[in-house]
């Protein structure tokens, strides 16, 4: 998969996708990630990129024609299903479904806001989605984006090493994740379960996705409500 970044703070990327998965993804040839500053498509001396909003009120509006041109020069080089994404507050949730469909995208382009954020032409005619990682505010859109970069590019084949680990986690099947336990079997007075040193495989799957409902009703009773599994009815009929 190949990922664009569109900032005006390019080194804020250096260190958190240098790093661990991230970073052997790039090893491996599986991500093809590249940062741009989005000054480098302005035109005038001070390469000015945002402008005071229309209407008045406070603070600053990025201008649309960079981000036009900027896209648009990064799209000639892009396969024709490659998806322009918006980090802004207004945005839909982002979530770990979210993440599986951008997973399956030969390439990414994120655009990461600044100042009081984009002029609204370029959410109207520029982007294919508009990503919000929760309901509050940050400085600016690159965080929002390397949370995003960071989920979506775990999900790709070979990443992890072990395909089999994105498939077994928080929010993979519309619950929270079951507890997990590692020598010794007793610290500080506190043993494991014993029903995970039993050897039983089968009572163990049980007892992990009971943790897993169990844990989902007491801290998110949203996921629970919203669970994407069929409820059994009684005897067992659907």
């Amino acid at each position: 998969m190949r990922i664009d970044v569109v900032t005006l703070f390019p080194a804020m990327f250096s260190g958190p996708l240098d790093e661990s998965i991230i970073k052997r993804a790039r090893t491996a040839g599986i991500l093809d990630l590249r940062i741009h500053d989005l000054r480098d498509w302005t035109h005038d001396r001070h390469r000015t990129v945002d402008d005071s909003p229309y209407g008045g009120g406070p603070g600053m509006v990025l201008k649309p024609e960079p981000l036009f041109e900027c896209v648009e020069s990064l799209r000639a080089d892009l396969p024709k299903e490659s998806k322009v994404i918006l980090t802004s507050p207004s945005g839909r949730r982002f979530d770990q479904s979210v993440a599986r469909d951008l997973s399956a995208c030969p390439s990414l382009v994120f655009l990461c806001g600044s100042y009081e954020g984009y002029d609204e032409r370029v959410r109207e005619h520029l982007v294919d989605d508009d990503l919000s990682i929760g309901d509050y505010v940050l400085t600016n859109g690159n965080l929002p984006a390397m949370v995003i970069i960071d989920s979506v590019v775990r999900l790709l084949p070979g990443a992890l090493g072990d395909d089999a680990s994105s498939s077994d986690e928080s929010f993979s099947h519309g619950l929270l994740e079951y507890p997990h336990y590692t020598r010794p079997a007793v610290f500080r007075g506190w043993p494991v379960p014993e029903v995970l040193t039993s050897g039983n495989h089968a009572a163990v799957e049980r007892w992990r996705k009971a943790q897993s409902v169990r844990r989902t009703v007491e801290r998110r009773p949203d996921l629970w409500e919203n669970r994407r599994w069929e409820r059994p009815v009684k005897g067992g009929k659907k």
